[in-house]
């Protein structure tokens, strides 16, 4: 599939949020999204945050993405492979992107970087997230998506309910880094400080 809008993509989460509430009606319902996926959970965050009960950006691709802006400068969009190692310090991390064969190993589509330039300039003018707490994430290794753009862009975004933790040493993915054990329990910690018991059906 060729994303030329983001906003289309936000639009598909909404679809699948009311799904979600439709097959498990009275649960909370928190957003995490990873690297390009925070920079849709961002955007959803800033139109539908007030229904979630937390939001939790990994890595998210915000502020700025000097990447893009490289190969959008490029007459042909070079064929560039992601460099495996910059996923993890695990390097069976890496070597599972290798062999998955659902992931896309191309280069990018032109429509699709513009696509990605655009959702991030949108996320940077559409002003803090105050609906619902919003907790960022980051390896300060990262160098798929570096840390201080996105902290830049954490910066426009965050709300007076937003918390914020950078993990040393750690590369992109950190959900499969090998300190993974210490990033889910934040997580889940933050997750919980914001979760609200459903109310009881009537008798």
């Amino acid at each position: 599939m060729l994303v030329a809008d983001f906003e289309g993509v936000v639009d598909d989460v909404r679809r699948l949020e009311h799904v979600a509430r439709a097959d498990h009606p009275g649960l909370p319902v928190v957003l995490i999204g990873h690297s390009m996926g925070g920079m849709i959970g961002a955007r959803y965050a800033q139109r539908f945050g007030a229904d979630l009960a937390c939001v939790v950006l990994s890595g998210p691709v915000i502020g700025r993405w000097d990447a893009v802006t490289a190969l959008l400068a490029a007459d042909e969009i070079p064929d560039a492979p992601i460099d495996p190692a910059t996923l993890s310090r695990d390097p069976a991390v890496g070597q599972a992107y290798v062999d998955d064969p659902l992931v896309w190993h191309g280069p990018f589509k032109r429509t699709t970087l513009e696509a990605l330039r655009a959702c991030i300039d949108t996320i940077n003018a559409g002003g803090p997230i105050v609906a619902t707490p919003v907790l960022w994430l980051h390896g300060e290794e990262d160098q798929l998506v570096p840390i201080e753009p996105s902290r830049e862009g954490w910066a426009r975004i965050a709300g007076p309910a937003a918390r914020e933790k950078s993990y040393p040493g750690a590369r992109h993915e950190i959900f499969n880094e090998t300190n993974r054990a210490e990033v889910l329990d934040d997580v889940v910690a933050f997750v919980h400080d914001h979760l609200t018991t459903p109310e009881p059906p009537p008798a």
